[in-house]
């Protein structure tokens, strides 16, 4: 049976779920057999602040990019460098003060490697696609009771902010060449993410085609027609929907700095290397240069997942470095250049990694809970690593930071949290199951915490 992210329970059995002592083996039957139904039936869904430890964080940034490289991007190939044997020469390795890089591969990331920090000591959950996926995105267990109505990072940011960007003209959580995915979960509507593909000719359905004075009128007329319906609380009431429209959307319609946003010349296109990703980059940029209201942004690669033929000339792995290098490197010039980049938070990571050594006999790599993440901005100390594998990249030689462990999906989210000045310690009331939602779970047992040593 799938679940609302459509995973099938049964993958499981290929993960490593239960191989650390953080959660144990009977923890995660616990937090299986524990499942919420009917959330959706709640009538208490306000996720009004419970309380929260008072934990110090860095809020050394305004804004967070997350980038998902869908797919899982082979670590050893890009962020954590391996050299052998099956490394083509086309990867031109270079050493970089102490990070070695293929700067064949990314060259555009090699101009600004003073300015980034690499996690390796990286290790995912489980090794399915997609609940790998969601796993990052919730920052906890899609298995666990919580994960029925846990909202996206992203949405728990746009709820925190909420409030202190009234005069926002798109919301505060944009997600981008996705076309759909997890939303705001128990939170309030308007925390959900905004869907976009962007193309560069701005964004679709905000414009009339009678007119931006019979819009106006019929839009006049709706809001009559929906007076006495308008903040109704009660289970079915279309109070958060006609908020949503009457304020959120009716603001994307005939507005220039929306056309701002989503139209962008042919020059930059081309400078961003011309491909989904980069549109999404500079549509992410203007975002911030133009100051409206968005916080979190999520950016999706296309996909990383290459059993086969990986080195494949203008294919595979070859194909994705260069549309992921060519428009970061562009991103990352243009943020500092605006002043944005040290008051916004960058953070680079697939759902898993891939094996390492030798090629398959497709020529490719398979699916390896290893991982390396690309963290910059915010104040982070570039040009340095945080933590080291073996040799082989098998396995973390040294965690590098405090917790002297492997750093996993759930660190990330705390480390997003306190980078943005969030608690990462909050409860929220109004979950379903009455006691309350952790932003990152098994706080009260300081389980997980933000990797604060990216600051050096």
């Amino acid at each position: 049976m799938k679940d609302r992210f459509g995973f099938d329970a049964s993958g499981l059995a290929r993960t490593r779920f239960w191989r650390r002592p953080e959660l144990g083996r009977r923890a995660f039957f616990r937090h299986l057999g524990t499942g919420t139904a009917g959330y959706f039936l709640y009538p208490g869904l306000t996720g009004e602040r419970l309380r929260a430890a008072g934990a110090a964080t860095k809020g050394t940034a305004k804004y967070c990019i997350f980038v998902l490289m869908r797919g899982g991007p082979s670590q050893i190939d890009t962020f954590d460098l391996k050299e052998g044997a099956w490394t083509p020469r086309e990867l031109a390795p270079e050493s970089f003060g102490g990070i070695r890089w293929p700067r064949g591969l990314m060259p555009q990331l090699a101009n600004h490697l003073d300015s980034v920090a690499l996690l390796r000591s990286v290790e995912a959950w489980a090794a399915v696609h997609v609940l790998a996926q969601v796993w990052v995105q919730i920052g906890r267990s899609p298995l666990a009771a919580a994960s029925k109505f846990a909202p996206h990072i992203g949405s728990v940011v746009a709820m925190e902010y909420g409030a202190r960007d009234a005069e926002r003209v798109l919301p505060a959580f944009l997600s981008m060449n996705a076309g759909s995915g997890i939303g705001a979960g128990f939170l309030p509507p308007e925390n959900a993410p905004l869907f976009v593909t962007p193309g560069g000719a701005g964004m679709a359905n905000t414009s009339h085609r009678d007119g931006p004075a019979r819009y106006d009128r019929r839009f006049g007329l709706l809001l009559d027609l929906d007076a006495e319906l308008r903040g109704a609380e009660s289970i079915g009431g279309v109070g958060p929907l006609t908020a949503s429209y009457s304020w959120g959307a009716r603001k994307l319609v005939y507005n220039d700095v929306v056309d701002r946003v989503f139209s962008f010349p042919n020059e930059d296109r081309v400078r961003y290397g011309n491909s989904q990703f980069g549109n999404a980059c500079i549509a992410a940029r203007n975002m911030l240069k133009h100051r409206t209201g968005v916080r979190f942004i999520q950016i999706q690669t296309l996909d990383w997942d290459q059993h086969e033929n990986i080195w494949t000339p203008d294919a595979g792995h070859f194909a994705r470095a260069k549309e992921f290098d060519s428009a970061m490197g562009p991103l990352i010039a243009d943020l500092k250049a605006e002043g944005l980049f040290e008051e916004t938070l960058i953070v680079c990571m697939g759902e898993f990694g891939r094996t390492v050594g030798n090629l398959n006999a497709s020529r490719g790599r398979d699916h390896f809970l290893q991982q390396s993440v690309l963290m910059a901005g915010a104040g982070i100390a570039g040009g340095r690593t945080i933590g080291e594998t073996n040799a082989a990249g098998t396995g973390t030689l040294n965690p590098g930071w405090s917790r002297d462990r492997d750093i996993r999906a759930e660190d990330v989210e705390a480390t997003i949290y306190s980078a943005m000045g969030i608690d990462w310690t909050t409860v929220r009331q109004g979950d379903p199951t009455g006691r309350g939602f952790y932003y990152v779970p098994d706080s009260d047992r300081d389980v997980y915490a933000p990797v604060h040593e990216l600051w050096g």
